[in-house]
């Protein structure tokens, strides 16, 4: 069959967009050591322009409102910087510090324990433990020295750390101010014929991104503040590190609640030497549970993701083995945005000749 002049300039035109959208993609793995502040950046001014919207709802200008959002990013942006990383890494280096304390007492106390139940305790060599953690720390120490003779000693890396550290502020803050239009002028790029089916697209995963970035973000905070508070009332000398810990990985369902539950009770026991604060742990992460089934994820969150507990434990153990760290960071986002095409797929499908409805003979 003859191949019209019209189909010919079809296939050329699909060719030369894969072709360019390679060469986009090559050209973004090339730069990818740069494109650091500016994915943060693009990240930081994506969750502020929905307020920004809101705060022009109420007749405030976009100048102003842009202001009003980007000091309130910045401020959080230098607590976290100034204030909780110091003290996360004082708590880390009082945790090390520790340990040797801790491996004495579960030598006296839970190894005797688990020999009476039966446990094989062989596989308990708390003198090798010991001497793993020494070494470890060892490295650790001699790692973060070399890096910081090398920082103090390389003058480019001390340039680029602080081109990096002014870069995203401004950045943020271009990009807020400009965001609504570069959206404009990204739509006017679309092929007239996709342009409505990709825009409404568009708005379907920047829905589920937002329940997803914007709401569990807030549940997180929430949640490491109530962590940290109950931990802290309990007397438990780690309760930021904990509470921290356990609300970043509440992304996952049940996940914090568990490693939150594991990781404190166990630190209560070896710090107050009884069950009675292990079960306090217990009470303040079962409270929070409730919190956030009832208040917290109806409320910031909703049912607007719609990930099955498994789908998200696939997407993050996906993700972490494909990219590692940054994989565990993007695996929902994009997991979210996968449901969304494959909704679209499935209904497509559902209403296809390959599916309808099979004719009686």
């Amino acid at each position: 069959m003859a191949v019209t002049q019209e189909q010919f300039m079809i296939d050329e035109h699909k060719m030369l967009l894969i072709v360019t959208t390679l060469a986009i993609g090559w050209l973004f793995y090339l730069i990818s050591p740069v494109l650091m502040p500016f994915f943060i950046a693009a990240l930081l001014a994506y969750l502020g322009d929905p307020v920004v919207d809101k705060l022009e709802a109420r007749k405030i200008s976009r100048s102003l409102s842009v202001t009003i959002v980007y000091v309130i990013l910045l401020l959080i942006g230098l607590s976290l910087l100034f204030v909780l990383l110091p003290l996360l890494t004082a708590q880390v280096g009082a945790l090390f510090k520790q340990l040797p304390e801790y491996l004495s007492t579960f030598q006296t106390t839970s190894i005797p324990w688990l020999a009476s139940i039966g446990f094989p305790i062989e596989i308990f060599d708390i003198n090798s433990i010991k001497q793993a953690l020494i070494e470890y720390w060892t490295d650790v120490s001699q790692v973060a020295g070399s890096l910081f003779s090398y920082m103090t000693s390389s003058s480019l890396a001390i340039l680029q750390w602080l081109t990096n550290l002014v870069l995203v502020p401004v950045l943020t803050f271009y990009l807020l101010r400009d965001w609504d239009e570069i959206v404009i002028r990204f739509r006017a790029l679309l092929p007239r014929r996709y342009a409505q089916k990709i825009i409404e697209l568009s708005l379907e995963c920047d829905d589920m991104l937002g329940a997803f970035i914007r709401g569990q973000l807030m549940v997180m905070f929430v949640l490491a503040i109530i962590y940290t508070i109950g931990l802290s009332a309990i007397g438990l000398e780690l309760a930021l590190l904990l509470g921290v810990i356990a609300g970043i990985v509440s992304f996952v369902p049940y996940l914090g609640l568990i490693v939150g539950i594991s990781l404190s009770g166990v630190a209560a026991f070896f710090q107050f030497h009884d069950w009675v604060p292990v079960v306090m742990v217990m009470g303040v992460f079962g409270l929070a549970q409730v919190i956030e089934g009832m208040l917290l994820t109806p409320r910031f969150v909703g049912e607007r993701i719609g990930l099955h507990p498994v789908a998200v434990l696939f997407s993050v153990m996906a993700g972490a083995q494909l990219f590692g760290f940054v994989g565990v960071l993007l695996a929902l986002p994009v997991a979210a945005v996968i449901m969304v095409l494959l909704r679209h797929t499935h209904n497509s499908y559902m209403g296809s000749e390959l599916y309808g409805p099979v004719e009686n003979e």
